[in-house]
């Protein structure tokens, strides 16, 4: 990771969308798109993407907000997030997840770092709600590249962020789906799209960066069955270790380290092996079982 010199204020002509995915949660969309109206730095388009058939209640929540109501009816987040990218003409794609509550300075933080025309994907800080960020200062702001000797495992296991705080620049994802819809929640193997997503555009020779001082507030989410969080990030490391020739040694390196239980030398929201690794080799042993048929059997992506 390289420390980032004090940001450029953002060009006055760089266009955003605020995008918010959701699916059949009426009452948690409605705070968030309060929240976006509070917004210092307003949005120019407001984007509820609907991952159902059709929600009236949803609908009447993006309605009131003055949002663009689209839907997106194949199950799937990475659904969502990649229909989100075709809708409206932003360059700048700012999501949030539905039940997030951005600080009023949000957006103008996280767009900062797309003046630079190689900056194509930044994150921002997430917390809890009731709690305050500490310290944030223009320099504690870092970016990420292909050229950083351990970008490849920062950018695929959590370094940079996560997707309920992120922001792309649309003419870095244009041609291409940039959530793989294996991943994600309601996919294959639910989580990891937005880790997979940054991987693929540094490797394209892009930049990334993160913004302490883009704030969103969220709360964390309930951690499922174990045996299924460990067949996901199996899926998962199994899918970067086929597309990602390259980068075979790394990622085998990364997990030989987790499996020791060495902790993280790069910040994320904690360091520790975590609940997956110290839960013992019958659980990863069990969920290999049953993640290496599913991953054989969608070994590339199902085409349009």
């Amino acid at each position: 990771m390289q420390l980032a010199s004090p940001p450029v204020r953002l060009k006055p002509n760089l266009t955003a969308a605020v995008v918010i995915c959701t699916r059949n949660r009426p009452g948690p969309l409605r705070k968030c798109l309060e929240a976006v109206s509070r917004l210092e730095r307003r949005p120019d388009e407001i984007v509820v993407v609907d991952n159902s058939p059709g929600d009236k209640a949803t609908e009447a929540v993006a309605v009131e907000f003055s949002a663009r109501y689209t839907l997106e009816p194949a199950e799937g987040l990475s659904r969502a997030r990649n229909r989100a990218l075709t809708e409206g003409s932003s360059e700048i794609v700012a999501y949030l997840d539905d039940d997030a509550v951005p600080d009023e300075g949000w957006l103008e933080s996280i767009l900062e770092p797309f003046a630079d025309p190689s900056v194509a994907a930044v994150t921002g800080e997430t917390l809890l709600p009731g709690s305050r960020q500490i310290g944030c200062s223009p320099r504690s702001s870092w970016r990420l590249s292909n050229k950083d000797p351990q970008w490849f495992e920062i950018a695929a296991f959590g370094g940079l962020g996560i997707g309920t705080n992120m922001a792309m620049r649309r003419a870095a994802c244009a041609g291409w789906k940039v959530f793989d819809e294996r991943l994600g929640r309601g996919a294959l193997f639910e989580g990891m799209e937005e880790h997979h997503a940054f991987v693929r555009l540094l490797s394209l020779g892009h930049t990334a960066a993160h913004v302490p001082a883009a704030i969103v507030f969220h709360r964390s989410q309930m951690r499922g069955d174990i045996q299924q969080e460990a067949r996901n990030q199996i899926g998962y490391s199994m899918l970067l270790f086929s597309e990602y020739p390259s980068h075979r040694m790394d990622l085998l390196r990364f997990l030989f380290r987790r499996v020791r239980h060495r902790p993280l030398t790069w910040p994320r929201d904690s360091p520790d092996p975590g609940e997956i690794i110290t839960s013992g080799w019958g659980v990863l042993l069990n969920a290999s079982i049953r993640a290496v048929p599913l991953f054989l059997r969608n070994r590339k992506p199902k085409s349009e």
